[in-house]
């Protein structure tokens, strides 16, 4: 499929998914349908085990949402409008399978920082700059930031991003735990294929489940969540992969995973 706002690299058994509207990468209706299709794209391709979100060029990964999309619009305009575009694609990015990895540059704010929030994890350069302005222009997050960053970082710290509006660099990004690394620039992408890479040969179902529990069992009461985890165990187990692991660990050998 052809995309105008953004480019898909497959180097299997990584994908990338570069936000292509430079130099800062706003986030248009139609870059998210088209950010939607992708996900969807590459949800489906068996050769690739692990995505990378990312921008194009050198100065944002993503500078929040083109205001010129939804200026002017009604109440009811603008529901629909983060229904069907933000809603809709973070959904899908944040339900898939297949981990997840934002490697972050320059500027990250508003929804760009709402994309980095919907990953599994994040690699940050040090020239990035993370925030959720809203508050200054009178609105607050609509995608998923009031309620993606206290679960991350904690209600305090996500209160004072929120309430301020100001800024954070890449250093203090990681001290609080919204990254969970930072690199040189010109090593960014390297270093994120490195790991997804790593997550990629990681067995398919185990790693879905694990990814199933954290999240879901976040939202549940800890006997629930125990119950889920017990759950995903047992299947995880009974899996082909599970089976090999076990048996190759008996073994001393090297498990031969086939992502069943």
């Amino acid at each position: 499929m052809a995309y105008k706002t953004l480019i898909i690299e497959k180097e299997a058994p990584v994908g990338i998914i570069k936000l292509n509207r430079p130099p800062l990468n706003p986030l248009s209706v139609e870059l998210y349908h088209e950010f939607y299709n992708a996900l969807c794209e590459i949800e489906n391709d068996d050769s690739i085990g692990a995505i990378i979100i990312t921008g194009s060029g050198d100065k944002a990964f993503a500078a929040g949402l083109d205001v010129k999309d939804v200026i002017d619009k009604s109440a009811v305009e603008i529901s629909d409008f983060l229904w069907t575009a933000p809603r809709k694609a973070f959904d899908k990015l944040t339900g898939i399978e297949k981990p997840t990895i934002a490697a972050i540059f320059g500027l990250a704010l508003g929804g760009g920082c709402e994309v980095a929030l919907c990953c599994d994890l994040r690699i940050a350069s040090e020239d990035a700059v993370i925030g959720l302005p809203e508050i200054n222009l009178g609105i607050i997050s609509g995608s998923g930031a009031t309620q993606r960053l206290p679960r991350l970082i904690g209600t305090t710290k996500a209160k004072e991003m929120l309430y301020t509006g100001d800024n954070i660099n890449a250093q203090e990004a990681y001290r609080i735990g919204l990254v969970n690394k930072v690199v040189p620039k010109n090593t960014l992408m390297e270093e994120a294929k490195v790991l997804g890479k790593k997550l990629a040969s990681k067995p398919k179902v185990a790693l879905a489940l694990i990814k199933k529990c954290v999240d879901n069992g976040l939202n549940m009461d800890l006997d629930s969540g125990l119950t889920l985890e017990m759950n995903s165990f047992t299947i995880a187990f009974t899996s082909e992969d599970g089976r090999e692991g076990i048996s190759a660990f008996v073994e001393k050998r090297k498990p031969n995973f086939k992502g069943k």
